[in-house]
């Protein structure tokens, strides 16, 4: 496998101003993480990626094994996930419905809760989810590593990026 190295880098900015006597009062508010990940399996490693751009048909449900090895890395090596420290879902801005992320009966749900939970993101929304430390979010093989992405509703087509940052099994 070729090494992966990695970063994100989260960052918002807003200004808000009001009017006072002699002119505006402005406040600025920033909030910045940013995060390098080196090659391997401990804290602040990960060493499988794996990137997607899809769209799905009106009500589909596309299941992710993310530990069946039915994955392809992006030099086409087949991969398997035994931990996920990262994950970008972003909608499509011209999506006309939602995306739901999980819900599957054999759910990669340890950063849900539960199964049965569901994650919404709206058209033009993204999702990230990282972590740094070395247990990450656990994906367990044949009971607990199915990444669900559903078009939320029929009608039209929902398109989506994913990214997936992780430690191999």
């Amino acid at each position: 496998m070729s090494p992966v190295s990695s970063s994100l880098r989260v960052e918002f900015h807003a200004d808000q101003s009001t009017l006072i006597d002699l002119g505006t009062a402005p406040t600025v508010r920033n909030l910045v993480k940013t995060y390098a990940l080196g090659d391997g399996s401990a804290a602040m490693q990960a060493d499988r990626l794996y990137v997607d751009k899809n769209t799905l048909t009106p009500s589909q449900a596309l299941d992710i094994d993310l530990a069946g090895g039915g994955l392809l890395d992006p030099f086409g090596a087949a991969i398997s996930f035994a931990r996920i420290k990262g994950i970008i879902i972003g909608a499509d801005a011209a999506n006309a419905n939602n995306l739901v992320i999980g819900g599957d009966a054999n759910a990669f749900a340890s950063w849900l809760g539960a199964v049965t939970h569901t994650l919404t993101i709206r058209p033009g929304g993204v999702l990230a989810l990282f972590c740094t430390d070395a247990t990450a979010y656990v994906v367990t093989p044949g009971t607990g590593d199915i990444l669900q992405i559903a078009n939320g509703a029929g009608g039209t087509s929902v398109g989506y990026d994913l990214a997936l940052l992780g430690v191999s099994v």
